[in-house]
């Protein structure tokens, strides 16, 4: 990385020489520099509306960038230890779904974990792609999934030698690593590509302590959520291709669902996020780890919850632990994570990033400090004290994996029946089903239903989780395939 060149941010720049032109505006946005929506202005202020503009030639094009916005992506690249980077506006959703579209068409073959994003399986709708999942280990006692082995995946890899590619999430939302780097090597060897869905992982490409980044395991594409851990705006993205990848065949597939009018606010802020970790990840992400490692130790003295960390890596389904995620599992304190969730925002004004059945999840990022730690230390503390109970539930709520009987595509498409979810047992389910977030689907189009999976749903919804993706939005009755 050029740390020099790294010092430019040539989309913020001209921004900065657009503003001071004080041009008339004749084109969209209406709002006219907000002229046209005050109320808008009072809001965001107006130095922000000001800036939100359309395409044009000082500014140049996403869709088909030459100047500015280009410079911007060969930085981004250069930082990420890329071949090239594409500047998304559509989220890592966006980056996903392209990676996906970019390498499998209709009846193809995608080696995968059962515990990814929703965003994968909308990817399967829309091109028909076939998924085959891995199998994959679960930690019984805080109930989430782990890696993906290498033994797993040579066996699905055995099976499938036609398959396009495998995807891979580095890290999981809680943190867990495979081994990416040797299974980036199976999976080349075997002449497939290596998709990397790195939406928690933008820290990993700026200290070298932490787990490996999908650029430096050598994957051929990976999406990275900038907005979540790298400081940019809410929905800004990046997606990084490695040097085996046709990059102009990547940009043709994001213009297919990409919009046409980029927010210049969202790619000014990768550009400005991606010059700040570039000169400084380093020392910002270590602060990082060190204030959820000092939140561990705290919150593992109260007592009833685990704070999981690096004792979990074992080398094969833990091949590292990503040490800035701070999970926490709470069922020792007789109260589910949505519980705890919901207790932190409406008693103690915390919002933590999500709960669910037997965990929550606590985002540390570049912009927290010290006494935000204390501060949910204190409350986890309080919690504990004040509303922990006995846990007579026997439901652990762990990850399921359900059996798959149709492709996504053939599902989602197919013809379909309301059903009340207590009679679905044995049928095919037509939508997702997910709790948001994390948003790893409960259930996907083509999926069998169980009484093990009605189970975990209406446990779900008695606790307070947001169960989605629905056609019902009570989620009392399930969209299946017509008999």
């Amino acid at each position: 990385m050029d740390l020099t060149n790294q010092m430019r941010a040539p989309l913020y720049e001209a921004l900065l020489s657009f503003k001071k032109k004080r041009v008339v505006p004749f084109d969209v946005p209406g709002h006219k520099r907000g002229r046209g929506n005050p109320e808008l202005v009072e809001l965001l202020g107006e130095k922000c509306v000001g800036l939100d503009v359309n395409s044009m030639k000082p500014l140049d094009n996403l869709g088909h960038p030459t100047s500015v916005i280009l410079d911007a992506e060969e930085l981004t690249a250069d930082a990420f230890g890329a071949s090239h980077a594409f500047l998304m506006v559509g989220g890592t959703t966006s980056s996903v779904q392209t990676m996906i579209l970019s390498v499998c068409k209709a009846g193809e073959k995608i080696i995968l974990p059962r515990n990814i994003h929703k965003s994968v399986i909308n990817a399967l709708v829309l091109c028909g792609a076939i998924p085959v999942y891995v199998d994959v280990k679960v930690n019984h006692q805080i109930g989430i999934a782990l890696g993906i082995t290498v033994s797993e995946m040579k066996k699905a890899m055995d099976e499938n030698p036609d398959a396009k590619a495998i995807f891979l999430n580095n890290p999981t939302y809680y943190g867990i690593c495979s081994n990416l780097k040797e299974l980036t090597d199976l999976a080349h060897a075997c002449g497939m590509k290596v998709l990397v869905d790195e939406a928690h992982g933008t820290h990993l490409s700026f200290n070298n302590d932490l787990p490996m980044s999908a650029m430096q395991a050598g994957a051929d594409l990976a999406a990275v959520s900038m907005h979540k851990s790298g400081g940019s705006l809410t929905q800004s993205s990046i997606l990084l291709c490695g040097p085996n990848f046709d990059s102009e065949y990547v940009r043709q597939i994001i213009n297919l669902t990409q919009t046409t009018s980029a927010s210049y606010l969202l790619l000014s802020s990768l550009d400005i996020s991606r010059r700040n970790l570039a000169l400084r990840g380093s020392e910002s992400f270590a602060k990082v780890a060190r204030m959820a490692e000092y939140a561990r130790s705290e919150i593992n003295a109260i007592g009833g919850y685990y704070a999981y960390g690096k004792e979990l890596i074992d080398g094969d389904s833990v091949y590292d632990f990503d040490v800035t995620k701070l999970a926490i599992y709470t069922r020792g304190i007789g109260l589910t994570g949505i519980e705890v969730y919901d207790l932190l925002r409406d008693e103690y004004d915390i919002q933590i990033e999500f709960g669910d059945i037997g965990n929550i999840l606590a985002y540390i990022s570049i912009g927290d400090r010290i006494q935000d730690i204390e501060r949910l230390v204190g409350a986890l503390e309080d919690i504990k004290w004040e509303y922990s109970k006995q846990d007579t539930d026997q439901f652990c709520g762990e990850f399921i994996q359900p059996e798959a009987v149709y492709t996504p595509q053939q599902a989602f498409y197919s013809n379909k029946e309301l059903v009340d979810l207590e009679n679905t047992n044995g049928r095919i389910c037509g939508e997702l089903v997910m709790c948001y977030p994390p948003g790893i689907p409960i259930l996907t189009p083509g999926e069998k239903i169980t009484d093990e999976i009605i189970a975990y749903i209406q446990y779900a919804k008695e606790k307070g989780c947001s169960v989605q993706g629905t056609i019902d939005p009570t989620v009392s009755k399930l969209n299946v395939i017509k008999e």
